[in-house]
């Protein structure tokens, strides 16, 4: 999976995911009232209206990003027309040609860790039939269950050509209350982790980087270099940037010196950009448009901090 990844962000000359994590409170009204005309006021009509916003910013999209991101939760607060919604619009992206990940940050040990891992990344077979259940491509995992919730991942990514991305080091502003915590080693729990999420992605190699990836906060620029020294060869899934305030400038010490192995997410920033002052001229009628305005704007301002530095 890591190689289509790779050559996905080649052809589109960018390393922005776009985080389709829609909240009713970003989706216009005339999304929302069209889908309650059909619906009524039922979870029905919230997972209608969230579909009809997704697909309209996959198709403003597709052609400038590798990859969109799902977090699950904001479909999960919705129940099964919410999780009906995400399976779908992870199906249309697929057909779009963009590598879907699951931000799911599932985790558990023997055959529960089997089942998420099946769920979201692998097939299981009844009768004569193999089925898929959100058949993402990539998804997020949380590591603090050790190598025996990690295992059930990798092979499934092994026997299905998918890919994970381990949780490191986070961009919430609590997560230092685990994460930075020094060990009886010297090394930050993060960093212990980070060297474990190398160590897993070693036998999962397609020429210079793994199928296990890693998830690194920009909020914490701070980090990015030791992160990159403790892994590199793991691509790194950067949330963080725009909303929470991570810039194009805060990035750079996650790529390596020829300006590749990062993959950078945006959600509020691009699907909720029309409610934006910068954007507010495209109005809630023109919602994808504003969406496509500031992944451009994204991609100018990575851009211009890669060239500043030299690695572009």
């Amino acid at each position: 999976m890591i190689e289509k990844l790779v050559q996905a962000i080649k052809d589109k000359g960018t390393c922005i995911v776009v985080g389709l994590d829609p909240q009713l409170s970003l989706v216009p009204e005339s999304l929302k009232k069209a889908a309650s005309e059909d619906r009524g006021d039922s979870l029905l009509a919230v997972s209608d209206s969230f579909l009809r916003f997704n697909l309209a910013i996959i198709d403003a999209v597709a052609e400038l990003v590798p990859a969109v991101k799902l977090q699950i939760a904001m479909y999960e607060r919705f129940g099964t027309p919410g999780l009906e919604a995400y399976r779908v619009t992870a199906g249309y992206a697929r057909s779009k040609g963009l590598i879907v990940i699951g931000d799911v940050k599932r985790n558990d040990i023997g055959s529960s860790a089997e089942g998420y891992a099946d769920g979201h990344l692998g097939r299981v077979r009844f009768g004569h039939t193999w089925l898929t259940g959100f058949d993402t491509d990539m998804c997020t995992v949380n590591p603090y269950l050790g190598s025996d919730g990690i295992e059930p991942f990798t092979k499934v990514c092994r026997e299905n050509g998918r890919g994970i991305f381990v949780l490191v080091k986070t961009s919430n502003p609590s997560s230092g209350e685990f994460q930075d915590l020094k060990l009886a080693s010297g090394e930050m729990l993060c960093e212990r982790v980070a060297a474990k999420v190398s160590e897993w992605g070693s036998s999962l190699m397609h020429g210079k980087w793994s199928d296990v990836g890693a998830v690194v906060g920009a909020t914490y620029p701070e980090f990015g270099q030791k992160m990159r020294q403790l892994m590199p060869h793991t691509f790194i899934l950067v949330p963080g940037y725009g909303a929470q305030g991570g810039k194009g400038d805060d990035l750079i010490p996650l790529f390596d010196s020829e300006g590749e192995g990062v993959l950078v997410n945006s959600s509020r920033g691009i699907i909720g950009a029309w409610k934006q002052e910068e954007y507010k001229k495209y109005g809630e009628d023109h919602f994808d448009e504003a969406a496509r305005e500031a992944v451009l704007s994204m991609k100018e301002d990575i851009d211009n901090a890669l060239r500043k530095s030299g690695k572009m």
